[in-house]
């Protein structure tokens, strides 16, 4: 259960947020356009970074460069 212990693990890289507009949901809410992010977790597709409101959320990695 690696989800349980992420915002306290290791940051493995940061990555900076370079757009905010999703097609599906509303992540302008908690990414901000230009900052930068520390990844706890990643998979393929997302990225799990410690977001605006301070726990951890998924999101693809097409947000971000990294």
């Amino acid at each position: 259960m690696i989800h349980l212990d992420w915002k306290d693990r290791e940051t493995i890289k940061t990555v900076k947020c370079i757009h905010t507009n999703a097609a599906k949901y509303m992540v302008n809410n908690v990414l901000t356009e230009g900052n930068t992010y520390d990844v706890k977790n990643e998979t393929e597709e997302f990225y799990f970074v410690v977001d605006n409101t301070g726990k951890v959320g998924g999101y693809y990695k097409d947000y971000f460069e990294a």
